[in-house]
């Protein structure tokens, strides 16, 4: 197959969903039309509530919800072919994740801005609330607290690349924040410098790594290093696993400890920085850094995919990988193809997102569309663009980089180096070469993590004030407070160490988050499958069409219900007790109860709903 068709055909696929599904959705069942003066008005505050440009909006959004999740997803699914991660990319979006975005982001339009869990009160109950909110605090708190710990890794181990053109860009944000809402600077012209300045900081970070980890390395061990740089033995002293190599290599064992450890230490002080910048960007105002850095972001990745959709169009490579795979010690596709492809195809986190944050930023109800739903597709493209780079891009070598389901779940390195080596190939078209392209793709990959991981933080201050909100202590937390317990949680959560089984079930300590990764797909396909149905249980209240959310749900939950429960069997291990997870046991079982608690308590509100007389049709 020629990958040029594929991606071709995608964006056809996606423009006709737009033009037609969408404007179906909008104005039938969500009926945006009946929305008056958005929260962003009615509600602003200067903080939160703030009015804002679509273009900027969308940006803001786009950056929010497009972190690693669109591409680590597709780069390890392709290993089951390229057809059933392609399929479900396509579709998914469309007829799922665009939908449970766009209903998100409506219903909270019509309910003051208040997040998909704040308001499953109103729509299920109070009891509702609670097991929404408490489902959505586990989410957030270890989806953030892993991105933390992973950030910290990539830019102590991986990537010292993106640390100047990251940082740089929250300097650039802020002024134009304050350059476009307080000294009233025209947008395009605040935009051209922006922009001029992030890609002199991605040219000048590029060229410049921060190795924080040579700081951590005494005075003798840093001559040698340098020694050896200047003899031609040691080509790249930026990483530290390349310089362990080194050493290793040269029969120095000690000096490779040595480094492995200043590594440790500096992804350690990595994370203790990026929890501090967590802590402010979650407390100033979102115009003044969150929302210009995530716009000026964006444009990292629309000339990303651009050139990447480009060189796939001038190269029209073949897809080496086979369109199913059977080969090999793979898990079963299904249910785990789904839950490997979340933001491609469908994430609970965008419906946080987009009535979270988005809600409130939103200048005029009639760019929900684009900005949800179109988001959503731009997402989705970039999915498939990640299937197109890992299945032609890598060439005739992809047999050998999908040998096996270990090699490719392994560190977060193996699971990405595909998607860069892919995207090196296709930018080679302009004359960059590849492994320079890859290096590029590297830093505006990192620098959208940062994105996810100041966004998250938010939305889960967010979460403990709507809690504190229930049991009626609003007044007590306020958004300093709840900021501190929110990243208090991400703290918890990157380095707090607890014993797990090691290699011939020896006792090894891991931060909490690895331990409890391997239920976060589950679980946030999961949040997905509740956001669709307290959707589902509006549209039903309303007396709208409600079979375009209900189906999706009904799919979601079948295949997230599967997916943890086989996790809970894995954790427990009857085999070996002794290699048993009692953390993944104990926390997706009270998930997995917690949802289908939710579902029953939909049946019962649908129940009385459907004997109660129809509501008019305001607005609400």
């Amino acid at each position: 197959m020629n990958a040029a068709v594929v991606a071709v055909f995608g964006v056809v696929f996606y423009l006709v969903a737009y033009y037609f599904y969408a404007r179906y959705l909008g104005r039938k069942v969500f009926r945006v039309q009946e929305v008056g003066e958005t929260p962003a008005h009615t509600l602003t505050d200067g903080v939160d509530y703030v009015p804002a440009r679509a273009s900027v909006l969308y940006g803001h959004h786009f950056a929010s919800i497009a972190g690693l999740g669109p591409i680590a997803g597709p780069a390890i699914a392709v290993i089951w072919g390229w057809l059933p991660a392609t399929l479900w990319i396509l579709l998914g979006c469309v007829f799922l994740g665009a939908v449970h975005d766009f209903g998100s982001l409506t219903v909270s339009l019509k309910h003051q801005g208040r997040s998909i869990g704040d308001l499953t009160g109103s729509i299920l109950g109070r009891r509702g609330r609670v097991l929404f909110l408490i489902v959505i605090f586990f989410l957030l708190a270890l989806a953030m607290g892993v991105f933390a710990l992973i950030v910290g890794q990539l830019f102590a181990k991986a990537y010292p690349q993106a640390v100047i053109p990251v940082f740089g860009l929250m300097i650039v944000a802020v002024g134009m924040g304050w350059a476009v809402y307080k000294l009233k600077v025209g947008v395009p012209v605040a935009t051209v410098v922006g922009l001029g300045l992030m890609f002199l900081l991605i040219w000048t970070g590029l060229g410049h790594p921060v190795c924080l980890y040579k700081a951590f390395l005494g005075t003798d061990v840093r001559r040698e290093i340098s020694q050896a740089k200047e003899s031609g033995a040691l080509t790249d002293d930026s990483r530290p696993g390349t310089v362990e190599k080194y050493f290793e290599d040269a029969g120095l064992a000690g000096r490779a400890g040595v480094v492995k450890n200043a590594a440790d230490n500096a992804t350690t002080t990595w994370i203790f920085i990026l929890l501090g910048y967590a802590l402010v960007a979650s407390i100033l105002p979102v115009w003044l850094l969150l929302q210009p850095r995530d716009y000026l972001n964006s444009y990292q990745l629309y000339i990303g995919l651009g050139g990447l959709f480009l060189g796939v169009l001038i190269l029209h490579p073949k897809i080496a990988a086979p369109a199913v795979n059977h080969a090999g010690d793979l898990p079963s596709m299904i249910p785990l193809l789904f839950i490997t492809i979340a933001c491609g195809a469908i994430s609970g986190f965008h419906s946080l997102v987009s009535s979270g944050t988005t809600a409130r930023q939103l200048d005029k109800a009639k760019s929900a569309r684009l900005i949800a739903y179109g988001g959503m597709l731009t997402e989705g493209l970039l999915a498939l663009l990640v299937v197109l780079a890992c299945t032609a891009g890598v060439g005739t070598d992809w047999a050998g980089t999908y040998s096996s389901w270990g090699k490719v779940t392994g560190s977060l390195g193996s699971k990405l180096q595909p998607f860069f080596t892919g995207s090196g190939t296709f930018l080679h078209v302009f004359g960059i070469p590849p492994a320079y392209g890859a290096a590029l793709m590297a830093v505006v990959v990192v620098g959208f993590a940062m994105t996810t991981l100041d966004t998250g933080t938010r939305l889960l201050r967010y979460n403990i004030e709507e809690f504190a909100d229930t049991v009626n202590l609003k007044k007590y937390f306020k958004r300093y407070l709840s900021s501190l317990i929110a990243v208090t949680a991400l703290a918890a959560v990157a380095l707090w160490k607890v014993p797990a089984a090691g290699p011939g079930g020896a006792t090894v300590y891991k931060p909490a988050g690895i331990i409890l990764w391997r239920i976060f797909g589950t679980t946030n396909q999961l949040m997905a499958a509740l956001a669709l149905l307290v959707i589902t249980v509006y549209l039903i209240k309303k007396r709208r069409p409600s079979v375009y959310t209900a189906v999706p749900f009904a799919f979601m939950l079948v295949v997230t219900s599967w997916s943890m429960v086989t996790n809970i069997l894995k954790g427990w291990n009857a085999d070996h007790p002794e290699l048993r997870s009692w953390s993944v046991v104990i926390v997706g079982s009270v998930l997995i109860i917690v949802a289908l608690w939710l579902a029953v308590e939909s049946l019962v509100t649908v129940a009385k709903a459907r004997r109660a007389p129809a509501p008019d049709q305001a607005p609400q």
